[in-house]
């Protein structure tokens, strides 16, 4: 797939434009969102409207990436790096792999560590349930929980509840904000509930087969 036709399908949950890159941390986010979600690309010297404006250096922005890869995620996040001319201009592509290793955080202005995770063409700050699910995921043991009521119930609520969030399902269950929080995690780790991520909190549906 050529340049113009990934610029063409616009930003997206694997691809996003950077007419240049002035902030590590900034950069950081994005990086750590890929590898949180489905991995995906960086086309450097391109605008955010799809004009192609090309890079001055590509060795400064490369080292820009490498170094919020380096010292602005953890764990460090590699990233591979593709050179094209596109109509003489340079653009630099740097491609992040999803990662075995979530989940991945990125360093703040105040140096505190977040978790993001890529939602469509935005990279958003992931909630506790999130972060706990990325953790869950990678074990190799997968997860294992006893169904009782609480389960049934939850999973009840969330069928006849299209977007429930979790103050609602702390007061249906009558648990704690941790104890439904755990029950979340087991049950979108299992693959019957499903996460939404949102500008501004998280959501939970029934996950359709």
């Amino acid at each position: 797939m050529t340049i113009k036709t990934l610029i063409l399908q616009g930003e997206g949950e694997q691809l996003d434009f950077k007419n240049k890159i002035s902030n590590c941390g900034k950069i950081a986010k994005t990086l750590v969102a890929f590898a949180n979600t489905k991995g995906g690309k960086l086309l450097v010297g391109v605008a955010d409207d799809g004009t192609i404006k090309g890079v001055k250096s590509e060795d400064e922005e490369k080292y820009m990436l490498q170094h919020a890869g380096q010292h602005y995620c953890r764990p460090t996040i590699d990233l591979h790096f593709t050179e094209v001319y596109v109509d003489d201009k340079l653009v630099l592509v740097g491609e992040v792999p999803e990662s075995d290793l979530k989940p991945h955080y990125a360093l703040d202005d105040n140096g505190k560590w977040w978790v993001y995770v890529r939602v469509g063409d935005k990279s958003l700050l992931a909630g506790k349930v999130v972060v706990d699910v990325l953790h869950q995921s990678n074990r190799p043991e997968g997860v294992q929980f006893s169904f009782t009521e609480k389960e049934k119930a939850l999973m009840e609520y969330v069928h006849t509840h299209t977007r429930s969030n979790l103050p609602e399902l702390c007061s249906h269950l009558q648990l704690s904000r941790r104890r439904t929080q755990r029950i979340l995690v087991n049950l979108i780790v299992a693959g019957v509930i499903e996460v939404h991520c949102g500008d501004h909190e998280e959501y939970y549906t029934e996950k359709v087969p």
